[in-house]
């Protein structure tokens, strides 16, 4: 079967007449001349068009040739398709992602082909399979196993590739292999501040960063105090490396405490990777005062040993301890029976005096601190308030209200008052006294001499008893008689000194009152002494005063002692000739007369002279104006 012709008779080449049989060709084919040689073109070639074709070539004057083709039609697979371990198509140019240590299983399907193709993988351009076998009907398959993926496997290509003839370029599907890969390091930065040392400060605020490289995607860090998760943190990602930044303040408690940075892929069913970081942390002593465990806070009475303990935590250690008792230093002293010990203070048979506040403070590099105060009570059996025996007078008839005071702690619970006379102890009956709290009040009214001898109270509580009684003499007991013989001496121009003699104290201790008037009834001064001896001072110069000397006691005032009135003169208008005012006012002395030794210069008139008198009425020049000394009688 003629498929076409090319015709030149009676034509130029160029006018040849060509046809070409429709249910062969058509208008697929065509017959080129030039360039030459000549040709028959078929475009589109279908897998009909393969067979055995003649030419045949016919010539005007000579003989006609003829060759024959075998056409051999070569027809490509389809494109390959490759499907995973579940048979499920990869419809995608990324293979995974996979973990390391996974098996990656590849079957690559190619359907159809003229002659059969030949399927193969190649990894990275690399031939690594060429084996492939027949599945059902023109379906062609190679199937790669690549076992335990690596790290370096990471973006390797993964093609399939079906060819039959060279003619044509092979048929190919390119997969990338995409992965989870864990972290390779994880390091924790240390803040710049904290030295070579890696010493923290308490209650400062810190920056930590811990870097972590190798992971995709890029790892989580998470960071731990300890077993606590920390979530102040900041995140970026440098190059290859995921930075994060803590910021934390460490406290006294996170001393010794692991800083934790943890680096993980949450894709990736491999263990995390950790790095930890011991902090040390410096701050001031924590201290806390505690009674001794095996003590009773409410218990300690006198006599007892007790203990305190001082618990102190500190970094750096504390270099000193201190004890204080009502904020003054409480020292080691055995001989008051006070001991430090370690941690501990001792304090052996505590007395009263004992009670109070006690406090302990430790010194270390970082600062002192001082404990809570600790309220120490002691308890003690009944005292008297006020030592010695304490005279109460009364006149007969008279009643007085005697007040037994004493100190106890707790406070008394039960007084008992007893009455002595002339050996004789009475106890007094209970209805005749009160008490309360730390005090007694008993009533007594002496009737007859009998009546005057010895009161005395005790008291006790929960304690003990008091050991011994406060006591109260009863005297039969009036006023105070007057001081008698008074006397003014040692008089200066600024002062002078009176002494007198004590009367009778009325049988009650007594006491003694000089009184300075002037021109009212209201004394100018007001001196009390122990002893009937004055000294005045201060009083205005060229003004007749007035001195008064009483006693009193409890019962009242003594009649007043009058003495002679104390002038005081300007020392500048006084001269030597007036020098003997200034003694009149001795009471019970004669007077006194200035003798001038007639050998001596006489005395510059208004020089200013100033003179004393001794025990013996002599009377002594003290100072001169003129600075002489010069002999008197």
């Amino acid at each position: 079967m003629c498929c076409c012709s090319f015709d030149v008779r009676g034509k130029h080449l160029s006018e040849a007449r060509h046809w070409s049989a429709p249910e062969v060709f058509g208008p697929r084919a065509h017959f080129s001349t030039s360039p030459p040689p000549a040709a028959l073109l078929v475009r589109d070639v279908k897998r009909r068009d393969e067979g055995v074709y003649r030419c045949r070539v016919d010539f005007r004057n000579t003989q006609t040739t003829s060759f024959r083709y075998n056409l051999t039609v070569v027809v490509p697979p389809e494109k390959p398709v490759v499907v995973d371990r579940w048979g499920r198509v990869i419809n995608t140019t990324t293979l995974g992602p996979h973990e390391e240590g996974d098996d990656v299983l590849l079957t690559c399907r190619v359907l159809g082909g003229r002659p059969e193709p030949s399927v193969r993988w190649l990894v990275n351009g690399v031939l690594v399979d060429e084996e492939y076998e027949h599945n059902t009907g023109d379906v062609i398959e190679n199937r790669l196993l690549w076992p335990a993926i690596r790290r370096i496997d990471y973006a390797a290509v993964f093609t399939c590739q079906a060819t039959n003839s060279h003619l044509v370029p092979p048929k190919e599907l390119s997969l990338v292999l995409d992965m989870f890969l864990r972290p390779l390091t994880v390091e924790i930065k240390k803040p710049a501040e904290v030295g070579e040392g890696g010493v923290l400060t308490a209650e400062r605020r810190y920056e930590v960063a811990c870097e972590s490289a190798g992971s995709r995607p890029p790892a989580v860090i998470t960071w731990y105090k300890g077993k606590r998760q920390l979530k102040r943190i900041t995140e970026e990602l440098r190059d290859n490396l995921t930075v994060s930044v803590m910021s934390f303040v460490p406290t006294l408690d996170d001393d010794g405490k692991p800083i934790t940075c943890r680096a993980e892929n949450p894709n990736v069913t491999t263990l995390s990777m950790d790095t930890s970081w011991t902090i040390n942390v410096v701050y001031p002593p924590v201290v806390r005062l505690r009674l001794g465990s095996s003590l009773a806070a409410g218990d300690i009475k006198e006599g007892d040993d007790v203990y305190f303990e001082c618990h102190v935590r500190a970094n750096p250690p504390a270099r000193k301890l201190s004890w204080l008792h009502d904020d003054r230093a409480l020292a080691h002293n055995a001989t008051a029976r006070v001991f430090h010990s370690n941690q501990s203070l001792v304090l052996q048979k505590v007395t009263r005096h004992s009670s109070g506040r006690y406090a302990c403070s430790a010194l270390n590099a970082e600062g002192e601190t001082v404990s809570n105060e600790l309220l120490f009570r002691v308890k003690y059996a009944p005292s008297c308030r006020s030592s010695g025996v304490s005279v109460v007078g009364a006149a007969r008839g008279e009643s007085v209200v005697i007040v037994c005071e004493v100190d106890a702690d707790p406070p008394a619970a039960v007084f008992k008052w007893k009455f002595n006379n002339s050996g004789e102890t009475l106890d007094v009956a209970a209805d005749r006294y009160t008490s309360n709290g730390s005090a007694s009040s008993l009533k007594y009214t002496p009737v007859a001499d009998l009546d005057y001898g010895t009161l005395s109270c005790s008291a006790s509580n929960e304690v003990g008893a008091q050991l011994a009684p406060c006591v109260f003499q009863m005297v039969a007991a009036g006023k105070p008689h007057a001081p008698r013989n008074c006397t003014l001496w040692n008089q200066t121009a600024e002062s002078v000194e009176v002494s007198c003699v004590a009367g009778f104290d009325g049988g009650l201790p007594q006491r003694f009152l000089l009184e300075v008037y002037s021109d009212s009834a209201v004394p100018r001064v007001n001196l009390s002494s122990d002893e009937p001896s004055w000294t005045v001072r201060g009083l205005e110069w060229d003004v007749r005063h007035r001195l008064v000397a009483v006693a009193f006691n409890s019962k009242g005032r003594s009649a007043p002692a009058k003495l002679d009135d104390v002038l005081f003169r300007d020392p500048e208008k006084r001269t030597a000739s007036e020098a003997q005012l200034g003694v009149s006012g001795v009471v019970g002395a004669p007077p006194a007369k200035l003798d001038h030794d007639d050998a001596e210069p006489d005395l510059i008139p208004n020089n200013y002279c100033k003179y004393s008198i001794d025990s013996q009425n002599h009377l002594k020049l003290l100072s001169l104006s003129n600075f002489k000394t010069v002999p008197f009688k």
